[in-house]
């Protein structure tokens, strides 16, 4: 299955990556566009924060005011996650053409050659950037329809709504895990049922990576890094752990 501090190493080791020669001028884009929606992502957040956590724990009656003291946290958590998982889509599909040339820059520097397909034009290579972004984003919607009722069920019985946060926080690991390991593996032409299936081998691996990208969006500052590092993080995590020797 993987061990999960070594996909969250991963993570880690792709800010390294960045800085290296014939690296960084594949960065400025996607860090751009990162600065641009995670700023408006933050202020979304802070300024819905109070609304959210008033609405998620109002459904609590009166004798269960101590369990607030252990819910605030896992709200705080889910509320935060799920602001910065979204904008963290939304940069994504943005930054989706720029990405892909950033994860085979960062391939050449560790293997010595590339994954560009030659005679690609630009155009063909954005069209089937957001065309992959299409089909994560479907797949995102899909896993979420059984936990929007889900979180039905936990505004109904507060008791189970820690149970609820917690299999909020695994689907969004799982599906940054996704997000960013399309990049090389589509690079290289894999199509996203054998990604999901490769990941899936080592779960705990992928969520290890996922959880410390999620964790990076929610940090302020370190948040405008986040697509590129998890780019050059996810491209030596499939190099290391997924491709064919």
């Amino acid at each position: 299955m993987g061990n999960p501090l070594k996909g969250a190493a991963y993570f880690l080791q792709g800010l390294g990556l960045l800085r290296q020669p014939g690296i960084k001028r594949f960065v400025f884009i996607p860090l751009l566009i990162n600065i641009l929606i995670f700023s408006l992502g933050l202020w979304f957040a802070v300024s819905q924060f109070n609304i959210f956590i008033d609405w998620a724990l109002s459904s609590l009656p009166d004798w269960l005011d101590w369990l607030k003291w252990i819910m605030w946290p896992l709200f705080v958590l889910t509320f935060y996650g799920l602001v910065f998982f979204t904008f963290s889509i939304i940069a994504n599909i943005v930054a989706a053409p720029f990405n892909g040339p950033l994860s085979s820059a960062v391939e050449k520097k560790l293997t010595g050659h590339d994954s560009n397909v030659p005679g690609r034009t630009f155009i063909e290579e954005v069209k089937d950037s957001l065309g992959n972004e299409v089909i994560k984003l479907k797949y995102s919607l899909y896993l979420l329809m059984p936990l929007a009722f889900l979180s039905l069920l936990g505004m109904a019985f507060p008791l189970i709504a820690p149970f609820v946060a917690l299999v909020w926080m695994i689907y969004t690991t799982w599906v940054l895990a996704l997000e960013y390991a399309e990049f090389p593996m589509g690079n290289h032409g894999i199509g996203f049922k054998q990604i999901r299936q490769q990941l899936a081998a080592k779960r705990l691996l992928s969520l290890g990576f996922g959880g410390m990208v999620l964790l990076g969006t929610m940090i302020p500052l370190i948040n405008f890094l986040v697509i590129p590092v998890a780019v050059a993080g996810a491209t030596k995590m499939f190099i290391e752990e997924f491709q064919t020797k």
